[in-house]
């Protein structure tokens, strides 16, 4: 479609990591960008080779903000099912005594469904693209695309099932699908995955030259225990097998070592931070300041909704900038420029999505459009400080991914009844009680 935009505020991305809030118009045609501006200068667009437009929808933004969507870092977005299933236990626990177990009962068709229910969370929280790591690669690949929605999937290969040939039968799936689904290497976690198999993992990865994620570093015990079986950190133990060739990065990244550190700066990683899964599980908090100061990229992720338990970005970025601060000590570190950066920019690049980070013309149109006339969103002494410290799901309006819109005033535009979606997840998990 062919969208204007006009009237509207909107959220530039400069050079310098930071950010301004500019007036003027913003056209989408097909799935790009491709005029921002005061609209003053339209004759010229045109006297430059650019073809007059027939609107398909003109939308009057009346002064509200146009910015990119939001990059959910870290998912499991079929997770759904398990969501305020088996609270208040320690990772381990939690994880070995109730997810596994009832993950193990999943169909492809499950997943499916699942995902379409985390899908619609995330566009009502202004997400338009998410990085996940769950069963059935191709089955979550083709909800998104049934969707319109943008997903980039990493493997959770672990002991407990699978092989390299098949994560790199999903890799080849997956990155044959279109332009909202691509593969990234990766595996679930040095403690659930046997060292030959993460040397094969490591072999794949440098085979076709990609790069590779995994949770790292998770919990105090992770570390210990691997330090126990190999004399290495988690991330010291990827490294020497060769797993970062490529870049990649980690999730979470809680417990760091100097090393480990170093190895991150040295490989060009991302660190990916989930503060709400982590206070919940008691995890830790992440040295997302030592990150910043090293100049280690950083994205946000939700983590999943058996863990959070909500795919709230405003939870998460709220998070990320005031837990830094207590852990420092200090209410001047991490400034709501640079977790609005990690939310956007960082985020997209992690995932590999460069063409999807900024409003900029050539850009994918993958925009939200954000209600400042609220009470939480004024007086707009500063409207960047107000998304991070008083934004609200409450305030997304609308949220567009590549040039479509699929959320608009709390309606969904994805081909699928909400009630049948919720209706359908409901039947999963009480098949599994």
């Amino acid at each position: 479609m062919n969208i204007r935009f006009f009237n509207a505020k909107i959220f530039k991305t400069k050079e310098n990591h930071t950010f301004e809030i500019v007036n003027g118009q913003l056209w989408v045609r097909d799935n790009k960008i491709i005029y921002i501006g005061d609209g003053l200068d339209i004759q010229e667009v045109f006297d430059k080779g650019e073809d007059p437009i027939v609107w398909d929808r003109e939308i009057d933004v009346e002064q509200n903000l146009l910015m990119p969507g939001f990059k959910n870092a870290h998912t499991h977005t079929a997770m759904t099912f398990l969501r305020s299933f088996a609270d208040d236990l320690p990772l381990q626990s939690w994880l070995f005594d109730s997810v596994f177990p009832r993950e193990g009962q999943l169909t492809p068709d499950d997943v499916y469904h699942l995902d379409i229910l985390g899908i619609m969370e995330y566009l009502t929280s202004g997400i338009t693209s998410n990085f996940d790591m769950y069963f059935f690669p191709p089955q979550n690949a083709q909800a998104s695309v049934d969707c319109g929605f943008r997903t980039v999937q990493t493997s959770g290969l672990n002991d407990f099932g699978g092989d390299t040939a098949l994560m790199e039968e999903n890799y080849n799936i997956c990155n044959s699908l279109g332009e909202l689904s691509s593969f990234i290497i990766g595996f679930h976690a040095e403690y659930t995955t046997k060292k030959e198999l993460m040397e094969d993992i490591a072999a794949l990865a440098q085979k076709v030259k990609s790069p590779l994620f995994a949770h790292n570093s998770e919990t105090e015990s992770e570390v210990k225990d691997c330090i126990k079986r190999y004399g290495k950190t988690p991330t010291q133990m990827m490294d020497s097998l060769g797993m970062f060739e490529y870049g990649g990065g980690g999730y979470h990244c809680v417990y760091m070592s100097e090393e480990d550190i170093d190895i991150f700066k040295k490989r060009g990683l991302y660190a990916v931070t989930n503060p709400c899964s982590n206070l919940k599980l008691a995890s830790g908090i992440a040295p997302v300041k030592r990150f910043l100061d090293e100049g280690i990229p950083m994205g946000i992720g939700t983590d999943g909704p058996a863990s959070n338990n909500s795919l709230d970005f405003f939870k998460e970025m709220y998070l990320t900038a005031t837990l830094a601060k207590v852990r420092e000590k200090d209410a001047a570190c991490v400034s709501a420029d640079q977790v609005l950066y990690m939310a956007t920019c960082d985020g997209a690049h992690c995932m590999g999505l460069d063409d999807c980070d900024r409003l900029e013309v050539g850009k994918k149109a993958d925009l939200i459009m954000l209600d400042l006339q609220q009470p939480n969103m004024q007086p707009e002494n500063n409207i960047i400080k107000n998304i991070v410290y008083a934004g609200s799901k409450q305030n997304v309006k609308m949220t567009m991914v590549n040039g479509k819109i699929l959320y608009e005033d709390m309606k969904f535009n994805i081909g699928f009844d909400p009630k049948e979606v919720y209706a359908k997840a409901n039947e999963i998990i009480g098949r599994m009680k």
